[in-house]
């Protein structure tokens, strides 16, 4: 293969892996694709895929039935190897810390196939030193070999990161289109990363150091975290002042320099719920917009959650029954099955925790529900949930619901802003 890469390994076939390793594969790369999980695997040599993603199992029957994708549990030689594994946060004394031992555990797997020569990739969004923290396991696993902190540009294995920035449900599209920073612990290293990825790359790859390359991920995703805080906490105000924040928000727009963003329950999603904290985390004394914007966001929940319990309490009064209560979606984004860090499951458990038996879910990217619910729960569709439920909380804003009229005869939690709200109902302010 062009630029001696003759095989490439990605480590990790989710969300991000997988696509990554199609989209090589369709450039007619040989890719080895490593998992701990033995059924992804398995599926995935069938040429099926284990996530939802627009596009992709076609594009994965095709690789694999030409013979340019192949999955194992086994480590095995290669000339690069991706990293695109987990990398959440973990509670601590003094907040949240970085978790990176499942960056350890991928790390400590690839060593003993590594030979003179190899191209070591972290694509796992990571605080700031995560790349220097690989190598050094590295050359502890590899003492046989040189790596760029101790032999610098002359090292044995060239290290670099490369964080993803892809929107799941465009995530073919954009690994080709999207641009790419390089970063690597040395000059060199960021050089063969770039020529690897413009294999398949068509953006500009721009090459950096590996300190700044982490940043920059972080940077990107903290940035947008702290605009969607703004929005969340109007909402908060304008609930209290009685003001319809999307309209005040379309109103606003309407200047040419204000872009406000829509407001919901919270944030979710593998990078932006999780991101921030690894700044907060690495300085605590100076980011102090940022951890505030966490807070707004994590914090946005419990505030629907106070909504939903309203909205049952005066049904209850009102009636004297119990209310049965539906939630519609439990992905982080819309039109997609990506449950990570989702604020709409959270709330959707803690609701099926708090009214067992009386809550239905509406999710039509999934086939069964998560354990999490504990049979607290059942999933139905949707003109089940509007004739069963007198309370309903539009948590995603899936394009099914968006075609749906407003329900007519219910307490409509909106927090999309998607649903006009019944003439006949006292309004629950929207966030």
């Amino acid at each position: 293969m062009s630029a001696g890469f003759d095989r490439i390994c990605m480590v990790g076939l989710g969300y991000i892996g997988l696509p990554t390793a199609v989209v090589f594969a369709l450039r007619g790369v040989n890719v080895i694709g490593l998992d701990i999980n033995e059924r992804a695997v398995a599926t995935i040599n069938r040429g099926e895929t284990h996530i939802v993603e627009p596009g992709l199992e076609d594009a994965l029957r095709r690789t694999v039935q030409a013979g340019h994708l192949r999955a194992t549990t086994t480590p095995e030689p290669a000339d690069a190897f991706l990293i695109a594994v987990p990398t959440p946060f973990c509670e601590s004394g003094e907040g949240r810390d970085p978790d990176l031992s499942y960056v350890e555990a991928a790390t400590r797997a690839i060593a003993p196939v590594l030979k003179r020569g190899d191209l070591v990739i972290l694509e796992s969004t990571s605080p700031v030193g995560a790349t220097e923290q690989m190598a050094a396991w590295l050359a502890e696993a590899r003492p046989d070999l040189t790596f760029p902190q101790t032999a610098g540009e002359a090292s044995d294995i060239r290290i670099a990161h490369c964080p993803e920035r892809i929107l799941p449900g465009h995530a073919l599209t954009e690994l080709v289109t999207n641009d790419r920073i390089i970063g690597g612990m040395t000059e060199a290293c960021a050089t063969r990363a770039r020529k690897l990825y413009k294999l398949a790359v068509e953006g500009d790859c721009i090459e950096t150091d590996c300190r700044t390359a982490e940043m920059a991920k972080l940077t990107e995703n903290s940035f947008r975290d702290v605009n969607i805080a703004f929005a969340n906490e109007l909402s908060l105000i304008c609930d209290k002042l009685d003001i319809n924040v999307w309209e005040l928000i379309r109103l606003a727009n309407r200047h040419p320099r204000v872009n406000i963003l829509q407001p919901g329950p919270g944030v979710g999603g593998h990078c932006i719920a999780v991101d921030p904290w690894f700044i907060v985390s690495q300085a605590p004394a100076e980011a102090r917009i940022i951890r505030a914007a966490r807070e707004i966001n994590d914090g946005k929940p419990e505030w629907v959650l106070a909504k939903v319990h309203q909205a049952v309490a005066e049904h209850a009064a009102e009636t004297g029954e119990a209310a049965r209560i539906a939630c519609f979606g439990l992905a982080f984004k819309p039109n997609i099955d990506d449950l990570r860090e989702s604020p709409s499951l959270g709330i959707a458990t803690r609701l099926a925790e708090a009214y067992p038996g009386r809550v239905d879910i509406v999710e039509p990217f999934i086939d069964e529900l998560p354990g999490a619910f504990d049979n607290r729960a059942k999933l139905v569709r949707p003109t089940e949930a509007v004739c069963a439920c007198k309370v309903i909380v539009l948590l995603v804003d899936h394009d099914d619901f968006k075609a749906m009229p407003a329900p007519a005869d219910a307490r409509v939690i909106d927090t999309r802003g998607i649903w006009p709200r019944p003439e006949s109902l006292t309004p629950i302010a929207a966030q």
